[in-house]
């Protein structure tokens, strides 16, 4: 659990830390003989496949030199001390606010695998959730056209998301369920208030209903664009050779054409204003704060970064981050949520 801290408590805890370490660090330094030293591009969602918005899933259709002779023990002890003060200090206000909130243990499920399209931005979603809480899990990486590694489920999309044993799917209520399992204790102890909860579920309704709608028409925009995604796409996904060289090329070619349909159906007239629009939206919401979710991020949060980060180091990503306010609020994002929980074989 991270906790928020007032400027003034962090400028105590700065100053217990300082006279802890120096207290430590002078004598030895007095008495001479001290030893001291300084302690994704991933894309949106795919190619043929088809967004069901309702529960947000895929189907067919992401540096101290030892310091001697020029300088007294004592000096030395000061230096070094004031420099990792310094670190250790930074390190630990950074991480007031970029921390994650691993779950009590006990409520980690034992055995978590989510079967995904690595470009899919509802499996991205997921993937948010499950990194920022630290929770481990494992990937099987499906191939859109056989779909053959989830034959077993009568589900024919993704994500799926076995826990336990047990089948959830659809990305938004994955993340309910998931959360309700897992962070139920958590809940108990940050309870929010209706009006932050109605907030929350509001901008994650957006992002099932209209920011996922945006991102095709962009990363398809053109011919080269549309080659680009599908470079990514076929580098990532679960493809043969032969698979790898149709979809690339036919896929990119198809799917140009059929990002043309998306704008008339979503009414989109320029792609990339309609882009920056829901950036520039998003950013109007967190209304001068960190996240949504105040001094840590909130399932809104995550399900906004969930479905961008695939995207973010593609043209249309790129252009996004360039042409929007939008950078600051993501760069802390990848921040917070941090390395992956995945377990890898």
């Amino acid at each position: 659990m991270s906790f928020s801290l007032s400027l003034s408590q962090k400028m105590r805890r700065a100053s217990a830390l300082a006279s802890s370490v120096l207290s430590r660090a002078l004598p030895a330094a007095h008495y001479g003989g001290a030893t001291y030293g300084i302690l994704d591009h991933r894309f949106v969602q795919v190619s043929f496949y088809s967004a069901d918005s309702q529960g947000g899933s895929y189907s067919r259709g992401q540096w101290f030199y030892g310091f001697r002779n020029s300088f007294s023990a004592r000096a030395v002890g000061v230096g070094v001390a004031g420099a990792f003060v310094s670190v250790a200090v930074a390190t630990s206000l950074s991480q007031d606010v970029y921390a994650k909130e691993p779950p009590p243990a006990d409520a980690l499920p034992k055995d978590v695998v989510l079967y995904q399209y690595e470009a899919c931005p509802f499996c991205n979603k997921v993937k948010a959730f499950l990194d920022y809480y630290d929770i481990p899990y494992k990937v099987v990486e499906v191939n859109p056209i056989t779909k053959k590694e989830i034959k077993w489920s009568d589900y024919k999309k993704v994500p799926i998301l076995m826990v336990d044993g047990e089948q959830l799917v659809e990305s938004s209520v994955i993340i309910n369920q998931l959360s309700d399992k897992v962070l139920s204790k958590k809940k108990t102890i940050d309870a929010a208030s209706d009006d932050v909860v109605d907030e929350e579920k509001k901008w994650r309704r957006w992002v099932d209903n209209h920011l996922v709608h945006v991102l095709s028409p962009n990363i398809y925009r053109n011919t080269s664009e549309a080659l680009e995604s599908f470079d990514y796409i076929t580098s990532h996904g679960n493809f043969s050779y032969t698979e790898k060289l149709t979809v690339k090329y036919a896929g990119a070619v198809a799917m140009y054409f059929v990002s043309k349909g998306l704008k008339k159906k979503y009414n989109i007239t320029d792609e990339r204003a309609a882009l920056y629009e829901a950036a520039e939206t998003w950013v109007d919401a967190l209304d001068g704060h960190e996240f949504l979710g105040g001094s840590k991020p909130n399932l809104a949060d995550l399900a906004v970064f969930g479905v961008l980060r695939p995207i973010r180091y593609l043209r249309s990503g790129k252009d996004m981050v360039e042409n929007t306010r939008i950078r600051e609020w993501y760069t802390r994002m990848e921040k917070v949520v941090g390395e992956s929980s995945r377990i890898r074989a």
